[in-house]
């Protein structure tokens, strides 16, 4: 899906240009933006490559099931019926510690993690379908609450921002209702598919 969409905005940014008499700012942006994406790129793959190294120390050391049980009451109350020592509910709790922190390139592969072993709990008649808690496992990982948005900051930092963090209110009121209403709908959509299961049984 995605591929069509930067297809579609490169295709209009061409025919406007042609068409404003633009067409070698276009270019020209083009050529000149290429060099950035791969810096950004790099800095991003560094920053990534040290967070997952963290993650698999305090995997190893312990700290993993430490915060899982820290935010065990939360995780049972959306994941309920998943099995409070599984590896799937500790990759959940880092994943959802690290989008505290904002970290979104660490919490990446923590999240492909969980939901790798949420996938080995699907019936095989359904292994194609998402369950549900992988659908909900999604939804805190696309809006998260982030108590300390550590990425876009240094991303504000590199280019100018006086006060890079001064933007931390409106993120935290925004993660936050959308992370209650995807959560609401989640929970009301489970509802509703475990009545039609019955329905039809």
């Amino acid at each position: 899906m995605m591929k069509w969409v930067f297809t579609g905005l490169i295709v209009c940014s061409v025919i406007f240009g042609m068409f404003s008499g633009n067409i070698e700012h276009v270019s020209n942006t083009a050529l000149s933006e290429c060099s950035k994406a791969v810096e950004f790129i790099l800095k991003i793959a560094g920053s990534l490559c040290m967070w997952s190294g963290l993650m698999k120390i305090a995997e190893q050391s312990g700290l993993t099931t430490k915060m899982s049980k820290l935010l065990s009451p939360i995780t049972r109350l959306l994941f309920h019926g998943l099995n409070p020592e599984s590896k799937a509910l500790r990759m959940i709790s880092m994943n959802i510690t690290a989008n505290l922190f904002g970290l979104g390139n660490a919490a990446t592969p923590l999240g492909i993690a969980a939901m790798k072993e949420l996938a080995k709990d699907r019936p095989d008649t359904r292994a194609h379908i998402a369950s549900n808690h992988m659908i909900m496992m999604v939804v805190l990982n696309t809006a998260s609450i982030q108590l300390l948005p550590t990425t876009i900051a240094l991303l504000r930092l590199e280019y100018g921002a006086a006060n890079p963090m001064d933007v931390l209110p409106a993120i935290l009121i925004s993660s936050f209702v959308s992370l209650s209403i995807g959560i609401v709908f989640c929970k009301i959509l489970n509802r509703m598919q475990l009545g039609l299961e019955r329905e039809t049984r």
